[in-house]
């Protein structure tokens, strides 16, 4: 190996890890949402409503905090206006409505299942889009998380199944899916549609969403000032409220963003199933909800998935014959670019 190549192939494993970085902090800022709608839930709050406020929330966040480091960024959404509706509507509002769903008609476990089967619907788009063959690695490395994830969520013990709800699952799986493919269309090179930006003009469209459907009585929405339980002592609505905002959504989002714009989309994804070990993880601190054997296990698998399908990633960095640059259309007038190192700078 030349010099040069020596340089680029350190270059681009960096970029890798920066990337993985990014990727993993979304994944437990996202982990954490799960206690802290609970908690609201539990104390009169509906689902609708607490998707609002988490969206409001982390949209008021999103929008002072870009004012303040990416003056520009109304015009810049403005520019992207297609782009930003499209993030805000599927990824953001989509992803959140059809879980809750989902939750409606199945078990927890189930819905959750169903929602991370996203990476095999990644992996197969963009198979279909450039024709060129994942590896056997990854697909051994999407097969072993997903089993993985099965055991972490315990989903065949007391499961119910209906067809409704299956179809929510699913419908939330693509909107997840469209979460990892719609956020590689950011670049943090200053050119194109910043991650702060896209964030936020996002927050703003989805809170907008969620909030006409439970307006309009389409979602039931109700809001209580009762007293919350967090980690076994008493606090007030605001709490939960503003974390919801400040972590699983503003924070989340933007590191997500920024993470998946220097990875795959489809090793991004499975990085994302991480987000279930947290949930379970601050669950167990926060609410004091035990792990069992079979859940640990099931963490380790996950972690041995990621391992596999990130070696299938370099084994298909280093295939001559796979295709340098692809454009992936994820929305109308959108494309996105996918270099063989993965990397989107």
């Amino acid at each position: 190996m030349t010099a040069e190549a020596q340089l680029d192939r350190t270059t681009a494993d960096n970029h890798f890890r920066l990337g993985l970085l990014f990727a993993v902090s979304s994944a437990l800022a996202f982990g954490s949402s799960g206690p802290f709608a609970k908690a609201l839930m539990e104390s009169g709050w509906s689902p609708t409503a607490a998707v609002t406020a988490r969206l409001a929330g982390g949209a008021l966040m999103m929008a002072a905090f870009a004012s303040v480091v990416r003056p520009g960024w109304i015009r810049e959404v403005r520019d992207h206006t297609k782009t930003v509706i499209g993030y805000g509507l599927i990824p953001i509002a989509g992803a959140q409505l059809c879980y809750y769903n989902a939750v409606a008609h199945l078990s927890v476990g189930v819905a959750l299942l169903l929602e991370y089967t996203a990476p095999i619907l990644v992996v197969g788009w963009v198979w279909a889009t450039t024709r060129h063959r994942p590896s056997a690695l990854t697909f051994g490395g999407v097969a072993v998380a997903i089993a993985g994830i099965v055991l972490v969520l315990d989903v065949f013990s007391g499961a119910q199944i209906n067809l409704a709800g299956v179809s929510w699952g699913l419908a939330a799986a693509v909107c997840a899916a469209c979460y990892f493919m719609m956020s590689n269309k950011a670049s943090t090179d200053g050119d194109g549609l910043s991650p702060i930006s896209l964030a936020a003009g996002g927050l703003i469209i989805g809170t907008t969403a969620v909030a006409l459907l439970g307006v309009a009585g389409v979602m039931p929405l109700t809001f209580t000032t009762n007293p919350v339980t967090l980690a076994g002592h008493t606090t007030s609505w605001l709490v939960p409220v503003i974390a919801l905002g400040l972590i699983p959504t503003a924070l989340a989002y933007t590191l997500g963003i920024v993470g998946i714009a220097r990875l795959k989309p489809r090793f991004a994804s499975l990085v994302g199933l991480s987000e279930v070990l947290f949930a379970v993880l601050i669950a167990w601190v926060m609410l004091g909800e035990a792990m069992s054997v079979s859940q640990a296990i099931g963490g380790a698998v996950v972690l041995a998935g990621l391992a596999v399908a990130r070696q299938g990633d370099r084994g298909e960095q280093a295939d001559p014959e796979a295709p340098t640059q692809v454009e992936l259309a994820t929305w109308p007038d959108m494309a996105m670019q996918e270099t063989s190192d993965g990397a989107n700078d």
